[in-house]
């Protein structure tokens, strides 16, 4: 299953390196899920960036999701798009993507389950942790992921705040995946992407 471990969300706020480069070192270390999140392009070129990656994450055979954008992700030949509470909605994005992945990020029970009544693939539960990713609100800690994973069928990737040092944590909670952005590309991406791997690996094998 894709959701096995860790997923990768672009962030160019922490390095100078072109994203493709980011993405390929990131891949290396075995990280197999790659969400593509861009906020400050225009949709032309979101587009031209996404088929780049597209090529990048088909030769590593790992999993690529547009965030935000399902017309991009299909037209770039995605596995599928992410989506936020202000996006095109979930039954609108399935006509879409068809049988492609579709997730949504959540932030509440409530939200949860009307994404698993609603077709969603898999869901993003968050934050769990403070991010300065973005503004995704106050943090919910690990304890509801508990909650989350009781009262829903789908799977649950936690987001948000997530590093290192309490990746063994959340996973224990019962999240089936962790999203990872800054963790990984604050500092060195490759020794960063790697150790996460390590834990996952770890963690599975236990």
């Amino acid at each position: 299953m894709y959701l096995n471990g860790i997923c990768f969300i672009t962030d160019r706020t922490y390095s100078a390196l072109p994203l493709s480069d980011m993405v390929r070192r990131v891949l290396d270390a075995g990280v197999t899920f790659i969400q593509y999140r861009e906020k400050g392009k225009t949709r032309r070129e979101v587009y031209e960036e996404a088929v780049r990656l597209r090529e990048l994450t088909r030769s590593f055979n790992a999993v690529f999701m547009v965030n935000d954008h399902a017309d991009i992700a299909l037209a770039v030949d995605a596995d599928g798009v992410h989506l936020g509470q202000d996006d095109l909605p979930l039954k609108e994005a399935r006509t879409i993507m068809g049988s492609r992945i579709v997730g949504i990020s959540t932030h509440s029970l409530e939200q949860a389950q009307e994404a698993a009544a609603g077709g969603a693939d898999y869901i993003g539960f968050g934050p769990i942790f403070e991010t300065t990713t973005k503004d995704a609100g106050v943090p919910k800690g690990i304890d509801i992921l508990k909650t989350i994973k009781q009262n829903v069928s789908i799977p649950v990737v936690a987001i948000g705040g997530i590093g290192i040092e309490s990746v063994s944590d959340v996973m224990s909670s019962g999240a089936d995946c962790v999203a990872v952005a800054t963790a990984i590309c604050r500092g060195d991406i490759t020794t960063n992407a790697r150790t996460f791997v390590q834990i996952l690996q770890y963690i599975r094998r236990r």
